[in-house]
């Protein structure tokens, strides 16, 4: 067995998973005190940052136990190595002009650098998902890394960008599928393998002039079934992706679904109108996103009252049902049940901030922008989740505002990875913009 390294732990690291003292096995890890000083600026409050914060403050007392950290540290656990907050140092004198600003961030980098230059012959490393903050302990010869334990790979988002398998059968075993009075298959006569629940399809036929049809394994039914074009409150699917992802969102089967694709493909769209069609199954529809603004800071420094306050975020939701009322005339069934629903607040709109807390009974419950989630959000968010409730998760991993989160570690990647196999998840990967032609063309070439 090697000897054993040392991590140097940054602020965003604890904030992001407080159990990240316990993921580097036998290891050695090292606090800055610049971090508790930081992390003790985020303990008070509600949302997930102040959770991380104060999990990790109890954490660290409950290893200390009233114990010194002493030179050597304090051990974590068994099989676990040792922990120590160290007091702040400055940077050695020949780096002293390159970093002069006094921030948390240089403090952070400094001690880290005191530790490498103190344990000659140990690999010391600095652990930070701060980009920039990787980028100066590069320049100055500071071995750095990534938080990388809640990483998916990059093998897994491939898959789920081609999860839809493609086949060719014969023509009878399609007349049986698109005719027949089940409209079913067994999986044998597609696939040699028996399909994870949900698996998406997309079947041809010799002689179908490439015609194709959509179809999911259905694990009650233990077949194939063919996925039909379906109507939702006005709204008509544009293509086959849309086609999964409404029958999706309509199957009472299925209780969580992940809808992920670029701008413009209808996500939001196609999760709202279904909500709407199933209206009469819900005691209540919620649509919600998280917040992301100014590093986090919380709502409540911008001026006005809760309403003014979170317009600017919750309109791309408002513009999705205004596309939904457009498709009926002013003053019809339709558009006054839409108007009915909002003021009886059987239908709201409302920031995940206001979602904390409540217990989440027999509601459709939309969660847009959800690639801005951590996963232990998303967890948080899905354990909330009462009998009879439905959750549709919408949003584009490659567009991401929060500034720890990427592509490989946000909430609806680990989604997606975690469930996929479940019978009551879903997910539907939409490849095609239908915002308009000009949106399309911008989202492919610029």
């Amino acid at each position: 067995m090697g000897k054993p390294k040392i991590f140097v732990l940054d602020t965003n690291v604890i904030l992001h998973d407080h159990k990240a003292i316990r993921q580097f096995r036998d290891n050695d890890l090292v606090i800055p005190a610049a971090v508790i000083e930081e992390a003790d600026k985020f303990k008070k409050g509600n949302d997930t940052l102040s959770y991380h914060a104060r999990g990790f403050m109890r954490d660290l007392d409950k290893i200390s136990d009233g114990r010194s950290f002493g030179k050597e540290g304090i051990p974590i656990g068994k099989g676990l190595g040792r922990i120590k907050v160290e007091p702040n140092h400055p940077f050695a004198p020949e780096y002293a002009d390159l970093f002069k600003d006094d921030t948390q961030d240089h403090r952070i980098l400094a001690t880290a650098m005191w530790v490498r230059d103190t344990h000659p012959g140990t690999f010391v490393a600095l652990v930070t998902k701060d980009v920039n903050l990787r980028l100066k302990a590069k320049a100055a010869g500071m071995a750095v890394q990534d938080y990388l334990t809640d990483k998916v790979e990059n093998e897994h988002i491939e898959i789920s960008q081609r999860e839809v398998m493609t086949l060719e059968l014969p023509s009878g075993v399609m007349q049986t599928l698109c005719y027949g009075p089940e409209t079913a298959i067994p999986w044998k006569d597609a696939v040699a393998k028996k399909p994870a629940p949900n698996t998406l399809f997309k079947l041809s036929w010799k002689g179908g002039g490439g015609e194709m049809v959509c179809a999911r394994y259905d694990a009650d039914a233990d077949k194939i079934l063919l996925v039909k074009s379906r109507e939702a409150f006005g709204i008509r699917p544009r293509n086959d992706e849309q086609k999964m992802a409404l029958d999706a969102c309509l199957n009472p089967k299925v209780n969580l679904v992940a809808l992920t694709g670029g701008a413009g493909t209808g996500k939001t769209l196609l999760a709202l109108a279904s909500a709407l069609a199933q209206e009469r199954d819900y005691e209540q529809i919620i649509l919600s996103r998280p917040t992301v603004i100014l590093g986090n800071q919380d709502i409540g420094f911008l001026p006005g009252d809760q309403k003014t306050k979170m317009g600017p975020f919750l309109q791309p939701l408002m513009d999705n049902l205004n596309v939904i009322k457009e498709q009926f005339r002013p003053g019809s069934r339709e558009a006054q049940r839409i108007e009915n629903m909002l003021t009886m607040e059987k239908l709201i709109i409302e920031p995940l901030a206001y979602i904390r807390g409540r217990s989440l009974g027999k509601c459709f419950f939309i969660i847009d922008e959800a690639q801005n989630l951590t996963p232990h959000e998303v967890k948080t968010i899905i354990t909330r989740a009462g009998e009879g409730t439905k959750m549709v998760f919408t949003g584009d991993i490659f567009q991401i505002d929060q500034p720890y989160l990427d592509q490989w570690s946000n909430g609806l990647t680990h989604l997606s990875e975690k469930l996929t196999g479940q019978a009551i998840f879903q997910h539907v990967f939409l490849r095609k913009g239908e915002r308009s032609a000009l949106a399309d063309l911008a989202a492919k070439l610029l």
